[in-house]
């Protein structure tokens, strides 16, 4: 993990918050708990919120900036900050200054990633040296999608989305649509028409094209956008829904017909024309600074 503690002008740097893809997503049933068992792949876009991390002196956690309608104690980043303390024992304090791309309630992760990026970046910036699985412990408290944004690659996963194992896919162009409206992640999972009971395939499965969202028929039946969406972008390629969605996302073999597909689009939609990688934007960042073997 991060071998060295940053020097102190890195405190001015912007670290990214990438979102992800899910590729696919399959429920293979249900916990006594009521937490869905999931088979997805995940995958990291270059498309970021930006965090800064500012030194305070007097051990306290706080925003820069609020988020609207969500009050400081309950921003996952600040959550994940005051984890770190309780947990080690840290003295220091930070505000945190958080540039936001990433749109809410669109199932790209946004929220779960600026908490990895808190995690990761503080776990640094305070010295703490923490292991990644001891922050990827730390992080599925705060939520089940912030794991694989500590894990830092393309990953298949397992169980409530913890249990991750690297994969290394074809790194191609997306385009990417947000609908407007705000799916309820929640809401979803408690529909009584999402089907549970998919049965479970291999990573070579997945590779032959078996890429299936189990949220998709839910979504779609609520949203009446995430329809027309997913209509629009399947006139250029196969339209899927990442997570519970809102967004919808089509793969491109070349930028070229990503980009004309974009170009069409974006009159219409707000959209993001974005390419797929393999290892997290922020890991690339860390590992460019030296920041870990």
């Amino acid at each position: 993990m991060i071998q060295k503690q940053i020097n102190r002008s890195a405190w001015a740097e912007e670290w990214p918050a990438p979102a992800k893809l899910n590729l696919m997503l399959r429920i293979t049933g249900q916990r006594s708990d009521g937490y869905h068992l999931l088979q997805t792949v995940f995958q990291f876009i270059e498309l970021c919120d930006w965090i800064t991390f500012h030194p305070v002196d007097d051990g306290r956690v706080s925003l820069l900036n609020l988020i609207p309608g969500v009050p400081e104690a309950d921003d996952l980043t600040v959550r994940a900050a005051r984890l770190l303390k309780a947990e080690t024992g840290c003295e220091q304090g930070v505000c945190i200054e958080v540039k936001k791309n990433l749109p809410m309630g669109g199932g790209l992760g946004g929220g779960s990633s600026d908490a990895a990026t808190t995690l990761v970046v503080l776990n640094a910036l305070w010295g703490l040296q923490l292991s990644m699985e001891k922050l990827m412990e730390l992080g599925l408290a705060l939520g089940a999608d912030v794991p694989v944004f500590v894990y830092g690659n393309s990953a298949w996963a397992e169980g409530v989305g913890e249990k991750l194992g690297r994969i290394d896919i074809p790194e191609q162009w997306f385009v990417v649509i947000k609908p407007d409206c705000h799916v309820d992640t929640k809401e979803i999972f408690l529909s009584k028409n999402l089907t549970r009971d998919s049965k479970s395939i291999r990573i070579a499965d997945f590779i032959a094209g078996q890429h299936q969202n189990d949220c998709l028929g839910v979504v779609r039946e609520r949203y009446q956008s995430v329809r027309d969406a997913l209509v629009d972008l399947s006139g250029f390629s196969e339209a899927r829904l990442t997570g519970t969605g809102a967004c919808v996302f089509a793969q491109f073999d070349s930028e070229k017909a990503a980009s004309s597909a974009y170009q069409s689009l974006q009159k219409k939609w707000q959209a993001y024309l974005v390419k797929g990688v393999n290892e997290s934007p922020l890991f690339s960042k860390l590992k460019n600074g030296n920041y870990i073997s």
